[in-house]
């Protein structure tokens, strides 16, 4: 029993440190000798923070089968860990539901408050009704703050701010979110710091706000410096796939939805839809329409795939598809899911000459930008709008529409749709001087080049062609565009020659801080190390 008790003490501690690897050893060899639920808890936990989600929730199953009988309290947390987390991982929801169920009948028999508060979030979290979410969630907050239940308080704020989300109401649920994700950062246990974490991921990707993500990602160094990336479930990994689409993270992107592909392998189709529907939009931006189509094959009916497939079928000129396919969609859909169908569905009635149909759907757009709180769906809005305008001939309210598009989808930091946006403002430019909408689009095939973009990028060069201007050849390496302020000053000084311990004191940020700017330039540049990073930079500025 002392070497037992040894084992599962090295155990917690390697979790504790963040050493997942020892903490699997540790707890792997107690579990050999005896079967614990302690034990089987903690190998489930090591597991899960190596990746290995199926061999996670095997101890976890196994370990509440032993709790329930012996250790009440530690059977409700089991069972709140394995709702929460069906959920998240396989999209498992009566797996999910039911774990909760269970989590809340056990607290129940316990008549203990905050373990009643706890299940009750684990219920909350596996419910359909935002509202519903929203009351769950509230009550658990409530119980936190009356009895100083520091992760249970965040956990609630939470659920709370994506609850709020879901009902539209952006601004406040991202405060929410924030507020949640910074109490678990300036303290929390690590499981704390995912939840959080990924709440925010996936409903920042839900709103569109790509711009928070980068920079909470910032803000989780210390974090992942000792625990390890905290975006964890297929879930939140395909999200942040997504993210990196928007900003024009291409090749990251590229990587980290190729992994949620795999992450979902084993998950419930909704999972595998999420991660399909994020690569199939990365597709569609490269242009290739038949590799996006067949990841969306069998996904069809998904709500999380029709807005990107019916892009795909207005993209391929199948314009009577795409129409039929958002009009059977539009009632039964997120607002942010409805803003993407209607910019479709305004565009396509522009392809068939229905000007005014167009109108309409800006204006329904419009009106659920206001209800919203969405700067997404803003630029929606006012594309969609500028489009119409510049159609009816009103060139001068459509410049004014499709340049507030333009600041929109810049703050969001969408570089695609800020180019696109460049090109329709071209048209509505065009008509009074030609010279300013040949600039937007040399500026907009730039950013296409950059992005690998071929079909908008050849769009672009055949607009200029049209124009009797020149196509510009690109300068330098594609991406070198895509280089934030601070990854081009990391980048000048990495070109130097000098190692990252002497850039971070160049520029007075930390050394991890200079790790994350390096592994970025280097994937937004398509380089394999520094030295071909430092090349791409001189060939420039020769």
């Amino acid at each position: 029993m002392e070497e037992i008790d040894g084992l599962l003490a090295a155990g917690e501690r390697a979790l504790g440190d963040g050493d997942w690897s020892a903490a699997r050893t540790a707890f792997d060899s107690a579990v050999s000798l005896e079967a614990s639920a302690a034990g089987l808890s903690g190998l489930g936990d090591a597991h899960w923070w190596l990746g290995d989600t199926r061999a996670a929730f095997s101890c976890w199953e196994r370990a509440y089968a032993l709790s329930s009988r012996t250790d009440p309290v530690r059977a409700v947390f089991l069972a709140l860990g394995l709702s929460l987390l069906y959920d998240a991982n396989f999209g498992n929801r009566a797996a999910a539901q039911g774990w909760a169920a269970r989590a809340v009948r056990v607290a129940s028999q316990l008549g203990d408050p905050v373990l009643a508060a706890w299940a009750s979030l684990a219920q909350a979290g596996s419910a359909d009704d935002p509202a519903r979410v929203v009351s769950c969630a509230k009550a658990s907050y409530d119980v936190a703050v009356s009895v100083g239940d520091h992760d249970l308080e965040l956990c609630a704020l939470s659920l709370w701010g994506a609850a709020r989300i879901n009902l539209g109401q952006v601004l406040e649920g991202m405060a929410l979110l924030d507020e949640a994700l910074a109490g678990a950062v300036g303290g929390a246990r690590p499981d704390t710091v995912v939840f959080t974490s990924c709440l925010l991921m996936r409903s920042c990707v839900r709103g569109g706000d790509f711009l928070r993500v980068v920079q909470w990602t910032r803000s989780l160094d210390s974090f992942i410096e000792r625990y390890g990336c905290p975006y964890l479930h297929a879930t939140c990994r395909a999200s942040y796939g997504a993210v990196l689409v928007s900003i024009g993270d291409w090749p990251r992107a590229e990587s980290e939805l190729t992994a949620a592909n795999e992450l979902a392998r084993d998950a419930m189709p909704a999972v595998r839809a999420e991660a399909a529907a994020f690569l199939a939009e990365l597709r569609l931006g490269q242009g290739q329409f038949g590799e996006a189509r067949r990841l969306l094959t069998g996904f069809e009916e998904r709500p999380v795939v029709q807005p990107v497939l019916a892009a795909l079928y207005l993209a391929s000129g199948e314009t009577a598809t795409a129409v039929s396919l958002v009009r059977r969609q539009l009632d039964s859909v997120h607002p942010l899911e409805e803003a993407r169908l209607r910019e479709v569905l305004g565009s396509a009635c522009l392809a068939a000459g229905d000007i005014a149909g167009a109108a309409a759907e800006a204006e329904q757009l419009s009106a659920l930008g206001t209800a919203a709180d969405s700067g997404l769906i803003a630029a929606r809005a006012a594309r969609l709008c500028g489009r119409a305008l510049t159609a009816r001939g009103k060139f001068g309210e459509a410049v004014a529409r499709l340049t507030a598009a333009l600041s929109w989808f810049g703050l969001l930091e969408m570089p695609l749709e800020v180019a696109r946006t460049r090109m329709l403002l071209a048209d509505a430019m065009a008509g009074d001087d030609l010279a300013p909408a040949v600039a937007e689009v040399r500026i907009a095939h730039a950013v296409f080049e950059d992005l690998g973009a071929s079909a908008d990028a050849d769009a672009a060069a055949a607009w200029l062609r049209s124009a009797g201007a020149t196509v510009a050849r690109r300068l330098g390496p594609r991406g070198l565009g895509l280089l934030t302020k601070r990854e081009y000053d990391v980048l000048a000084v990495l070109a130097e020659g000098l190692p990252n311990p002497e850039i971070a004191a160049r520029l007075y940020i930390s050394r991890r801080t200079v790790e994350h700017h390096v592994a970025s330039i280097l994937s937004k540049l398509g380089v394999r190390n520094r030295t071909e990073a430092a090349a791409c930079l001189n060939r420039v500025t020769e």
